[in-house]
């Protein structure tokens, strides 16, 4: 049977993607922990071989040799410090006791002075947190194991505190038979346990040794200097550490029981685990420049090892549905390829066909789906924009359908107040009842015509404002002359009322139509007229902008009610009281304004001033 070629890079792509997973899996799961390990203990050596080096220029110079152990720790993450012969740190000196030995039967220490560190017994924390404990003075009791002429301490506590001292039957200092009589006490428990576990030896191999011959001591004493580190002090970061001081301890009483476990000066490697994480501990022999042997001691975590295994054992789920996931796509690879354009296509087409032209196919190959798939676009683009120009027309039409309709609601409404007038003119003349009056009727019927003829000229202008087709043209222009001409047209209104016009104008060129522009203010201005008091006075004022001019018409009155400031811009709106049809105008004036103005795409409105009304509207400055 003949095999496709689909089918054949199927089976090929998905055996070398298998291959390749395998080949990572195994390497990254089985031997990537053992190699990541290695390479961590052996950069290690190397860091602490480095940090030898350095130490044996610096020993004279304490300070160079704090920031060396706080500069490996930062650079490597790794604790470090230098232990003496008898395990105590180098280069600390902040955290001790001085005590003046009492009289004793052991003359190694009667009545000497001895400096004791107490790191080991007393926490750090409870140094900073100042809580009392040990201090001059102070009589005390040690408890130690002799080294040379030094006292390492595992216990000490106020005089007075602790029970029997001596087995008087073998004469052996013998600590589980140390009663603690009160709290007072200070104890460095890993050193004490080693302590009672080489008594108990020594009990079961029925051979306890003199109290000259024993490692163990007490002694008596008085406080005479009490030196606890600061809070800014560098040594407090290995004091806080609990973990590594604590490896520190073990090292220091395996050197003073075991010390011939000790004599070897190969470098050691030690693990370590707590709380699930695995530590390696490194302790470098060396000697000093005084020829004693002194040791490097470092603790390093591993958790980051473990931490990355686990990470690829749980990467490679994802990698494995991956794999999955990819020998799928493959086997559809070819297939879907081909079918793909065509169901895009006919997803493109069905939603066409429900006038939804908002999505394009997306296929720019260069073949025969490519052109047609442009083609589609192309109808597509051209149907849109017909049907779109067909909607507007629609929207267009519907438009003027009501503003016919509402021009003849109104028209009809407006002139039917003026035609009853005539009416009843007509009828007083025709019956002759008042022959004497009949300049006075005629001249009442043409002023009521003069009304019905601006109301059509308004209406048929405000109707194609809102019709949408008008089509502004626009002029530069200095609105103060504008408005300087239409205040000399309305001369004989504002004389006729005594009003005071106050021009506060600025020679501003602006961008907009000047006719248009003119018959707003000359509305603007004829409305300020026509509702202010006798006596009063008008404010026309231009206010210069950035880009834009403010023109203002302030009228002294009445206020307009806040409810009906954005009504008075409707066509026919009257207030009820301001606003009467005997006050003169068609109702049209603001409305028109408003148009005009929307045609410009400029800001408009009307406040209520303190004594008064004012209109404004901004335009554009011409460059």
């Amino acid at each position: 049977m003949r095999m496709g070629i689909v089918f054949k890079l199927f089976i090929l792509t998905t055996f070398i993607c298998m291959l390749i997973l395998a080949t990572i899996f195994v390497g990254q799961t089985i031997f990537f922990k053992q190699y990541y390990a290695h390479q961590k203990v052996k950069d290690l050596k190397q860091h602490v071989k480095s940090f030898e080096s350095e130490y044996t220029k610096n020993q004279d110079n304490p300070k160079a040799l704090q920031t060396l152990e706080q500069d490996f720790y930062r650079n490597h993450n790794t604790w470090i410090t230098v232990l003496d012969e008898k395990g105590y740190m180098k280069n600390v000196d902040n955290f001790h006791i001085e005590v003046q030995f009492d009289r004793s039967l052991d003359k190694t220490f009667s009545r000497k002075k001895l400096m004791i560190p107490i790191y080991y017994l007393v926490d750090i924390e409870d140094v900073l947190d100042k809580k009392p404990f040990l201090k001059k003075k102070m009589r005390i009791s040690i408890y130690g194991i002799k080294t040379d002429s030094t006292l390492v301490p595992y216990l000490i506590g106020e005089l007075g505190t602790f029970g029997p001292l001596l087995r008087s039957t073998l004469g052996v200092l013998d600590p589980s038979e140390i009663k603690m009589e009160r709290t007072t006490y200070w104890e460095n428990k890993i050193l004490e346990k080693k302590v009672e576990n080489y008594f108990q030896k020594e009990k079961l191999s029925k051979k306890p040794r003199a109290i000259a011959e024993t490692p163990i001591a007490m002694q008596n004493g008085t406080i005479t200097n009490v030196q606890f580190p600061k809070w800014n002090e560098s040594s407090n970061i290995i004091f806080s550490n609990h973990l590594f001081l604590d490896r520190i301890k073990e090292f220091q009483t395996s050197l003073l029981l075991n010390k011939n476990q000790m004599d070897d000066n190969s470098l050691q490697i030690l693990d370590y685990k707590q709380n699930d994480i695995k530590y390696k501990l490194l302790i470098d022999p060396m000697k000093d420049q005084d020829g004693k042997t002194i040791y490097i001691i470092s603790l390093s975590s591993l958790q980051p090892v473990d931490e990355a295994v686990k990470m690829v054992k749980d990467y490679y789920v994802y990698i494995i549905i991956f794999a999955l996931l990819l020998i799928f796509l493959v086997s559809f690879y070819y297939s879907r390829k081909i079918a793909s354009p065509l169901l895009k296509i006919n997803h493109t087409t069905r939603k066409m066909a429900n006038l939804d032209f908002s999505e394009k196919i997306l296929i720019t190959s260069k073949d025969e789906i490519g052109d047609l798939s442009h083609n589609i676009n192309l109808l597509s683009k051209t149907l849109h924009s017909h049907i779109a120009q067909l909607q507007e027309d629609i929207e267009k039409e519907k438009k003027l359908e009501n503003t016919r309709k509402e021009f003849i609601s109104g028209v009809s409404h407006e002139l039917k107040t003026p035609l009853s007038i005539m009416k009843s003119c007509i009828s007083i003349l025709k019956d002759g009842v008042a022959n004497h009056k009949k300049d006075y009727y005629f001249e009442a019927m043409e002023k009521e015509v003069d009304k019905m003829d601006l109301l059509i000229v308004d209406m048929l202008e405000l109707a194609k404002f809102e019709s949408g087709t008008y089509k502004m043209n626009y002029d530069v222009f200095y609105i103060d002359q504008v408005i300087l001409h239409i205040c000399d047209g309305l001369s004989l209104e504002i004389k006729e009322k005594q009003l005071n016009l106050r021009k506060h104008l600025l020679p501003v060129q602006v961008l907009a139509n000047q006719h248009r522009i003119e018959q707003v203010i000359t509305n603007f201005i004829t409305n300020a007229i026509r509702h202010t008091p006798y006596k009063e006075e008008i404010i026309l004022e231009v206010i210069d902008g950035k880009d834009m001019v403010k023109i203002c018409v302030e009228n002294k009155g009445a206020h307009i009610p806040i409810g009906q400031l954005d009504k008075i811009w409707d066509r026919f709106y009257r207030l009820d009281n301001a606003r009467k049809r005997s006050n003169g105008g068609t109702g049209l004036g603001l409305a028109i304004s408003k148009n005009i103005l929307e045609l410009h795409g400029v800001e408009y409105g009307v406040i209520n001033t303190d004594d008064g009304v004012l209109f404004y509207f901004y335009l554009n400055k011409a460059d």
